[in-house]
């Protein structure tokens, strides 16, 4: 795999590593289809019981790659499926068979908090901040503000979705996106600890549990489709890429 790295640090944990730090791990169209393969190929594997996602270098992830935005822009012909394999990637988390502990490293912004949405439990590094950053590009986060009022609250969700402005692991806590907040050096094996706490359970019985929390978390994403494809042929969109771009010198 080109983005993401496993290693297997306790028995019956894996540990997924989103492994494009000089990008901020921003998802792009590899992104998101390797991490549908590999969320099916853990929930299959017998060995792994508990799984740990986190990200490299100094982000968890920024979220969705400027550069994806950019050759979107305008197409929507193209944004339908695109939005498609998102919402698939992120569902395949919440879908996977074992639990997913979120240990938020550093930045998580647009997708990057949306992953964490999608994850079962989120533990978060004292320098962690989290941001729907699509307001400022002209976009909504489609899958956040689908699952956003589900894990938040409706109020929580439409403060992040609807200003952009970001917030620290200490609010992100008191909000309920964060179960644990942790020094940083200390989040990766807090973040084992509790998937390997979870792996010592009865199998059967956690997969179960599991899959009765998560059993309506379906619902609002054709919808959601429709109304962020038609907000990538705005002018706004397609305006605020070329600035984001221009100011990085491409």
């Amino acid at each position: 795999m080109e983005r993401f790295t496993r290693t297997d640090p306790e028995p019956g944990v894996a540990v997924l590593t989103m492994s494009r730090p000089e990008k901020l791990n921003a998802m792009d169209q590899t992104w998101f289809r390797e991490l549908v393969e590999v969320m099916g190929t853990i929930g299959v594997d017998d060995d792994v019981r508990a799984v740990v996602l986190t990200g490299s270098g100094r982000a968890f992830s920024a979220g969705g790659d400027i550069d994806m935005f950019a050759g979107l822009a305008g197409d929507v012909t193209r944004v339908r499926p695109h939005l498609k394999l998102v919402y698939d990637a992120f569902s395949a988390v919440e879908r996977c068979a074992v639990p997913v502990v979120a240990a938020v490293n550093g930045l998580a912004y647009g997708g990057g908090t949306e992953l964490a949405l999608a994850c079962d439990v989120v533990l978060a590094a004292e320098s962690a901040r989290f941001s729907f950053k699509e307001a400022t590009v002209g976009l909504m986060p489609g899958y956040g503000i689908v699952r956003g009022p589900d894990v938040l609250g409706r109020h929580w969700t439409r403060y992040l979705a609807l200003t952009g402005r970001v917030v620290d692991a200490a609010r992100a806590e008191r909000a309920g996106l964060v179960q644990e907040v942790h020094p940083d050096e200390e989040l990766l094996p807090a973040a084992v600890a509790l998937a390997a706490e979870m792996a010592a359970h009865s199998t059967l019985a956690v997969r179960v549990g599991k899959a009765f929390v998560n059993r309506d978390a379906v619902g609002g994403f054709n919808e959601s489709v429709e109304a962020i494809a038609l907000l990538f042929g705005t002018p706004e969109h397609r305006d605020a890429v070329t600035a984001f771009r221009a100011a990085r010198g491409r």
